[in-house]
């Protein structure tokens, strides 16, 4: 299963930039969709992670001017960092040529930040794309069941294509040991990694809090700077999300410390001992569970210049995510699993606060419906079919 509309995405991305960054975690499907791409077109693909293909790299200037008439594909291009200085020098002589077209697709399993060396490097010549696993646009929504099977399994191709519950879980097990015991060692981080996965449980079972570092750190026998740098590896690796609090010019004592989901919630399924639906709905994560899973579900969708946060008060006021789509227009979304949603009155007052122009209840049913106070009622899917049509 490939993305047509990243693949078209990407293709008009790389037209337009001489390189093009297509990043995400592991296993997510980056080199297949590469791969595809490049069929249609003169390319060469290179993994930096591949001793034979680093060889060919020793001398990475006359390698790639030899092959300038192709698209060249360098996966894990976190591996080799000093390569940005090169593809700029290639980048740059060819503009002076007035030669047009994209020529390198960079893959990597890391973020923006951890690959800031190509921010500086290639500043004003790179473009960069996010690759998540399946969301529910993707994945088949006919029925109720399929929801829950991408709910359960998570978006990693490999887990949600799985035959059973059982061989997903064990597949997640798999990813969590590569992460921990080769991929993070890799990056250069210098972590046990029984430690690091005590934490990433941990976070689990915090999935949507804010988090004590202090506390952490003890149960951990860490400090709390440890703990933060912990957790920042974990974003960098696009494993947790850390999504920031509201900071507009609201008069009121707001709570700005960020949340930390669990990007994918197969993987938090597979920490927390999960094993299928029945277990999923006698869970105590079973709402937090479901609150990641459509965050990361819209966050899947929404083009870059939109921006995400939580809104919480003090004094108790909350909003689940608040989506800043331009100057004018501010969503206010709370997100409840059930079929017949509570809507707590401080939801309204947070919209009230922000001045939201727009306010959503994403419940686990199939329908939509106004409720007062001009606020829509709607499903996962259907709440990200309006967001494409708006946003786009």
């Amino acid at each position: 299963m490939i993305k047509r509309w990243l693949t078209n995405k990407l293709k008009e991305t790389i037209r337009r930039f001489p390189a093009v960054a297509l990043l995400g975690p592991r296993q997510v499907g980056k080199t297949t969709l590469a791969l595809a791409l490049g069929k249609a077109r003169k390319s060469i693909y290179l993994d930096l992670e591949a001793p034979d293909d680093l060889v060919k790299l020793q001398d990475p200037l006359s390698f790639l001017r030899r092959h300038s008439d192709k698209l060249v594909i360098l996966d894990e291009i976190q591996r080799a960092p000093d390569l940005f200085m090169t593809l700029r020098g290639l980048i740059d002589k060819n503009r002076r040529g007035n030669k047009q077209g994209g020529q390198f697709l960079l893959l990597g399993s890391a973020s923006m930040d951890l690959l800031r060396q190509s921010s500086e490097s290639l500043a004003g010549r790179i473009s960069y794309m996010e690759l998540g696993g399946f969301n529910i646009l993707e994945a088949p929504h006919t029925r109720q069941s399929d929801l829950h099977k991408l709910w359960l399994r998570g978006g990693f191709p490999n887990s949600y294509l799985a035959s059973s519950d059982t061989d997903s879980m064990e597949w997640l097990e798999m990813l969590l040991r590569t992460y921990l015991e080769r991929d993070v060692p890799q990056m250069g981080f210098r972590v046990p990694a029984s430690r690091l996965r005590r934490l990433w449980t941990m976070l689990a079972h915090l999935q949507g809090e804010t988090l004590n570092f202090l506390k952490l750190g003890g149960n951990l026998e860490v400090d709390g700077k440890t703990i933060r740098h912990y957790l920042d590896i974990l974003v960098d690796l696009l494993l947790v999300r850390r999504l920031h609090p509201w900071y507009g010019n609201v008069k009121k004592r707001l709570v700005k410390s960020p949340r930390y989901y669990i990007r994918d919630s197969g993987i938090l399924h597979r920490l927390l001992g999960i094993s299928d639906y029945d277990d999923l709905l006698s869970n105590p994560v079973l709402g937090k569970s479901w609150e990641g899973f459509v965050i990361d579900n819209i966050l899947s969708v929404v083009p870059n210049h939109v921006e995400s946060y939580y809104y919480r008060t003090a004094a108790g006021a909350e909003i689940d995510l608040v989506l800043k789509l331009s100057g004018r227009e501010l969503w206010a979304i709370e997100i409840k699993h059930g079929l017949v949603p509570q809507i707590r009155p401080g939801f309204h007052q947070g919209a009230k606060d922000i001045n939201a122009t727009r306010k959503f209840v994403i419940y686990g049913g199939d329908d939509e419906f106004p409720i007062k106070t001009d606020t829509t009622v709607v499903s996962l899917p259907g709440f990200m079919g309006r967001l494409v049509r708006s946003a786009g």
